[in-house]
This record gives structure tokens, sequence and C-alpha cells, in this order.
């Protein structure tokens, strides 16, 4: 079975900085574009950064650019958000999730398997 389990979230003031881990298993993971999603409360699931499977091409959300950085570790099937400058709107669930075919945008509906998500909170 697939999964993706992220880890890495937490409590941080304003200006710091977390780095959350997506480690995924049951699939090729190398093959497949991977992407971070995140959602406050009362508010819709905004894509935060994709990567596509060699890490070669990224994209950002326009909030979190020159601030967030995603990459990953193929050998270790381990994706990663380093998130610096942390600003409390950054607060929220955030969800690692792999989709197929070619990797480009935050359409949610195209990424078939999700995490069960990890909490920032930045105060």
């Amino acid at each position: 079975d697939v999964q993706l389990v992220e880890s890495g979230g937490g409590s941080v003031q304003a200006g710091g900085s977390l780095r959350l881990s997506c480690v995924a298993s049951g699939y090729s993971y190398s093959r497949y574009c991977m992407g971070w999603f995140r959602q406050a409360p009362g508010k819709e699931r905004e894509g935060v950064a994709y990567i596509d499977g060699r890490g070669a091409r990224t994209g950002y959300g326009r909030d979190v650019q020159g601030r967030f950085t995603i990459s990953r570790d193929n050998a270790q099937k381990t994706l990663y958000l380093q998130m610096d400058n942390l600003k409390p709107e950054d607060s929220g669930m955030y969800f690692c999730a792999s989709r197929g075919g070619y990797c480009s945008g935050f359409d949610h509906f195209k990424y078939a398997y999700w995490g069960q998500g990890t909490q920032v909170t930045v105060s």
C-alpha cells in the first residue's frame, strides 16, 4: 500500500524556521511528482510547492516564494520542505502528496496519494 508520512511540524515564533519531511513507501517514488499543500481552519487547501521526480524542476506558491525550499532524496524516498522566515499566516496543516503525469501546478485533484498531515503553528 502507498503511504506518505509527514513529520517535522511544530510551534515556532515568527521569523523562525522548520523543516518538514515526508517519507514515502509502497510505490516507485522517484517516478512521481511530489507536492506540499497546506490548509488553515476555515480556508481552502493551498498549494505550497511541487517538485518533479528527478528534482530538476520546482514550483512555489506566490506566498512562499523565496522563503520555502522543496527538495527530495529519492534514495531515501523522502520529500522535504525547508521553511524559513515563517509568518503567522503560514500556520496550518501541511500535507505531502504524490501525482503521476506532468509535474506542474497545484490542482489538488490530480494528486492521487496524500499523507495525514503535520501541524505548523507560527506565533
